[in-house]
């Protein structure tokens, strides 16, 4: 069995079924077997059993917020959020089921007649982190469902639950078994068995940069596509023309969200050097009023870390910058609390020798940088393999233009840092991965083109 545990205490909440090879096999032949029907269904069939599943989530989601919150530890409220949030991409995509459209090509012989079909790619390994249990899966799956693709979804063995609770809506909902597979476990027992799986083909994949890469490889074997969505960096970079309370807001939010559990968090901050003292003393001030706690607490605006190696990582980077000559202007340690909670933190003065600056913290650590000129911006925020997400603030509109141009990452926010919705495409450039989430360009990567051409039609 998998224990599941409550990282705000470390009880264990549930056990769960240890699967691996055999159960993720069956898994993907459920899967398989119902593609034949379901793709066959019409779209408006799926659309109104999607748009079912939307409605259960939404009837549930204090339940369901519930149990994110105890699995994985976010503020309550967060939680909820991330339910209305996830349940948007059962919406949006019920709706741009019935627009997936064909076309017509004019001929370049006489007696021809070409056309382009859109289909379903087929069954889809759908492999999502424990950061956010319910939204990472359904901004993947669905699009998949709308397309007509079925789906093996394994969540991370961290927070399996939230999973659970939302495939048994499914059936609820009306999406027949085998549509919407679940298996967790041993997690590269169920990768390789995806992997190998000729009947399987597509990944899609949220998490880190390293297993975006293995699976990528991996996936070479059966030529499968692959989307990925992998690790950020990302700069937030406040001008000196920027209005100081905007950008304080937006990057605490960023920042300190799920405690800094976020491939979109606010990973180096760099700040023009005529704000530089007034907006890390208002940053600072904000940061030190964050309450910490159990996700179930009120008013709790900080919950736990989720395991262990999470805090020694953090450690591990604040150690790093202090030895380089880093500043800490908050926190910079353990919560009191004990277990897994980490003090908000705010380190002044780093540059691009610290890992602060090179990878993700994945905590509550907000790294600020000074910096002189658009044009050191621009090179200190390019200065990465990831390009995720970024975001600017300024009340120059000539300067916001220059700057969403120049910045190499695949969303910019200006003047806003929580920028993701459901009718946006989500997703990166460089090493932050492949394809893009949400919006009607989320449908592409679940559909294949096919060409088919009528030939002899002069003919009787």
């Amino acid at each position: 069995m998998l224990q599941v545990h409550n990282p705000a205490n470390g009880e264990v909440i549930a056990n769960v079924p240890l699967m691996s090879k055999r159960e993720t096999d069956d898994a993907i032949t459920s899967a398989y077997d119902a593609f034949k029907s379901w793709s066959k269904l019409t779209a408006a069939d799926r659309s109104n059993r999607l748009r079912k599943w939307y409605e259960l989530l939404t009837t549930h989601k204090e339940e369901i917020g519930q149990l994110i919150t105890l699995e994985q530890g976010k503020p309550l409220k967060e939680s909820v959020g991330e339910i209305n949030y996830g349940a948007s991409f059962l919406e949006f995509f019920s709706e741009e089921a019935k627009r997936v459209y064909g076309d017509i090509i004019s001929p370049t012989i006489a007696d021809r007649r070409l056309f382009v079909l859109k289909q379903p790619v087929g069954v889809v390994g759908v492999i999502t982190p424990w950061n956010f249990p319910l939204a990472m899966i359904t901004r993947k799956v669905a699009p998949a469902l709308a397309c007509g693709c079925t789906v093996v979804i394994k969540p991370s063995e961290l927070t399996p639950l939230t999973a659970l609770a939302a495939a048994e809506l499914s059936l609820q909902a009306g999406i027949p078994p085998g549509v919407v597979n679940v298996v967790m476990g041993d997690a590269p027992a169920i990768g390789d068995a995806i992997l190998a799986s000729t009947q399987v083909r597509k990944i899609t994949f949220t998490g880190s940069t390293a297993v975006g890469k293995k699976l990528m490889a991996g996936a070479a074997g059966t030529v499968k596509k692959v989307s990925l969505e992998l690790g950020g960096n990302a700069p937030h970079i406040v001008f000196d023309d920027a209005d100081v309370d905007v950008a304080v807001k937006g990057v605490i939010a960023s920042k300190f969200r799920n405690s800094g559990q976020t491939c979109v968090s606010a990973n180096r901050i760099l700040v023009q050097e005529g704000i530089y003292e007034k907006f890390c003393n208002a940053f600072s001030k904000a940061a030190q009023d964050l309450q910490v706690g159990d996700g179930f607490g009120e008013g709790v605006a900080q919950g736990p870390l989720i395991n262990e190696a999470a805090v020694q990582k953090v450690e591990k980077f604040l150690q790093d910058a202090i030895t380089k000559g880093a500043k800490v202007v908050l926190g910079g340690k353990r919560h009191s609390l004990g277990m897994t909670f980490f003090e908000p933190t705010v380190i002044a003065d780093v540059n691009s020798d610290m890992l602060l600056f090179r990878e993700e913290v994945f905590g509550p650590v907000a790294p600020l940088l000074p910096f002189r000129t658009e044009e050191e911006a621009i090179g200190l925020a390019n200065d990465a393999n990831a390009g995720l997400a970024a975001c600017v603030y300024t009340n120059n509109i000539q300067r916001s233009w220059r700057m969403t141009e120049a910045l190499e990452y695949g969303m910019v926010g200006v003047n806003e840092s929580l920028i993701a919705t459901e009718v946006a495409p989500f997703g990166g450039i460089k090493q932050s991965g492949l394809g893009r989430e949400g919006s009607k360009y989320g449908m592409d990567d679940y559909l294949e083109l096919k060409y088919v051409c009528l030939g002899n039609m002069d003919g009787n």
